[in-house]
């Protein structure tokens, strides 16, 4: 029952809006840690870990405050805390890591069981987690197979739907920022569960609801989306595609019409990028500077979000060994709020993508081939060099991205609690822009059959750099005694490491215009030496060569 490929180009404008729902409801709602975090220990996941002496009390289930003395009491301390912490490790370092094998077997299956294998994870892991609340103490386990299977299904969902752009021709990239700004914003879905789950709705059953959404994702991918993937403008010209339809209706097949030149385009640029090894792009500085960048972002951005209750409650309670119960409650209601903010700062990356992008694309129009006429000196020249433009846009994006980081742990540092709305706004933008600045960064430097290996390997590296956010929370909670500042200044200098890779790319920039410089040079001295009719000469290596 699936749509053949002109049938999906009809419903491009349903699977786009329902991709970008998908992604914002399904796709990495991990992210949005904090108020999860906060269910399940009020459900009494891993409270047999704690006794009374070294714990704190929690009222289980979504009760008010005039409810509190009536609820059953739950155990909460540093133990329940780590295991907790350890599930939404393993599931971060699968919702970053999955995407190298799933590049591969996209490109070799298609986005579309891909897809139905994400929706049906994620439909499981909600089902697990409702089950397991109704005996925490025996099914606590459970936890660490739904968040793995949640982090799974969310990044299927996300890889896939990163295809549906090539369908929108001059609108792709708007359409390609809406799909990374859902994917961004999905860590907002948590906190506004949790609005749900504190106005008297059961953990049950809203699990079991969302399990229903994943079911619903399941059938409109089993419908709508084709067996085969989605072709590139360069493939297919789906401007023809839409006059075709729009004249004869729904077809059986898809005639694609290409043109001689394209083709002989497409065989060069085939024979072009074989004859660059993936060895050698995977072993260039511009890759191994990306792998120190993005590997240092992800950490300090997965460590926030696993760390970040901890932290506020830091900063309620400064330290107090022996709170009150009164100070307790204040901590627990305060930590509640502003993680509250956070999941729904997290929607500016739906703001904040399409600015990156803007920057990526800056002045790139201006690369465009100048169309011969008697106003232009140079016909069929281009204006701009299009490889170093987007190296001089990806060196501002990457300068403008680890500037925020390095601002984002600065005010980590200040022991403020509402200047960490600030915070959260910066972590915010800095997890919207990285991913954009290291992708258009790889699209302007390497061929493009390289692209999705090449994206899914960092990825993977930078998931298991990340796991390290493990040892540094249990540090932090261990010896620091909650204390996070040492951690945050150390991460701080850390984040200077940053700047290597747009310090590396402004080398390398300078390079290629020196070449460019240089064979300009030379094939203006060939033609004076024509002009004059005289004998061309060089420096031992034709034109062509050079």
């Amino acid at each position: 029952m699936a749509a053949s490929l002109v049938q999906a180009y009809r419903r491009r404008w349903w699977m786009a809006v329902t991709a970008v729902l998908e992604n914002l409801l399904c796709s990495a709602v991990l992210l949005g840690w904090g108020s999860l975090l906060i269910m399940l220990k009020r459900e009494g996941f891993y409270s047999h870990l704690c006794n009374e002496n070294d714990s704190i009390v929690l009222h289980g289930g979504n009760v008010s405050a005039e409810e509190a003395e009536a609820a059953e009491e739950l155990l909460s301390c540093v133990d329940q805390e780590e295991m907790l912490n350890l599930g939404f490790t393993i599931g971060s370092f699968l919702l970053s890591a999955a995407t190298l094998p799933l590049g591969i077997l996209m490109d070799k299956y298609g986005p579309r069981p891909l897809r139905l294998v994400g929706s049906a994870c994620f439909g499981v892991s909600c089902v697990m987690m409702s089950v397991s609340t109704y005996n925490t103490g025996a099914l606590s386990a459970l936890i660490f197979v739904a968040l793995s299977f949640n982090g799974f299904g969310g990044i299927c969902l996300t890889f896939t739907s990163l295809t549906l752009p090539n369908m929108f021709g001059s609108l792709s990239s708007t359409i390609m920022s809406l799909m990374i700004g859902s994917y961004a914003s999905s860590a907002v879905t948590f906190p506004g569960v949790k609005l749900i789950y504190d106005a008297g709705v059961s953990f049950q059953v809203i699990m079991w609801s969302w399990a229903g959404l994943a079911t619903f994702v399941f059938v409109n991918c089993f419908l709508n989306w084709p067996v085969e993937g989605f072709p590139t403008p360069d493939e297919v010209d789906y401007r023809s595609v839409d006059v075709s339809i729009r004249r004869k209706g729904v077809k059986e097949r898809l005639s694609l019409e290409r043109n001689g030149d394209l083709n002989h385009d497409t065989e060069k640029l085939q024979e072009k990028q074989s004859a660059v090894p993936f060895r050698q792009s995977v072993f260039s500085p511009i890759f191994l500077w990306s792998l120190v960048t993005m590997g240092m972002s992800q950490l300090r951005i997965i460590f926030y979000m696993g760390a970040m209750n901890k932290m506020l409650e830091f900063l309620v309670l400064h330290g107090e060994a022996h709170p009150t119960d009164e100070m307790v409650l204040d901590a627990e209601n305060k930590v509640s709020f502003y993680s509250s903010i956070f999941g729904t700062l997290q929607l500016l990356c739906l703001l904040t993508c399409p600015l990156i992008g803007y920057i990526m694309d800056w002045k790139m129009t201006e690369c465009d081939v100048v169309k011969p006429g008697p106003e232009n000196k140079h016909p069929n020249g281009p204006r701009r060099d299009r490889k170093i433009q987007k190296l001089t846009n990806a060196m501002r994006a990457f300068v403008l991205t680890n500037v925020l980081l390095l601002l984002f742990g600065l005010f980590c540092l200040i022991d403020s609690l509402p200047l960490q709305i600030l915070t959260f706004v910066l972590h915010t933008m800095v997890r919207g822009f990285i991913h954009s600045c290291c992708g258009g960064l790889y699209a302007a430097v390497y061929p493009s059959n390289h692209f999705g290996t090449l994206t899914g390997l960092q990825s993977m590296i930078s998931a298991v750099f990340a796991l390290l956010q493990q040892p540094l929370f249990i540090a932090m909670l261990g010896p620091l005694k909650g204390d996070p500042y040492y951690i945050n200044l150390g991460l701080i200098l850390f984040s200077l490491a940053g700047f290597l890779l747009p310090g590396y790319l402004f080398y390398h920039r300078r390079q290629l215009v020196g070449e460019m410089k240089a064979v300009s040079q030379e094939k203006e001295a060939l033609n004076h030496a024509k002009t004059n009719g005289n004998k061309p000469h060089s420096n031992g290596h034709g034109v062509q060569e050079a």
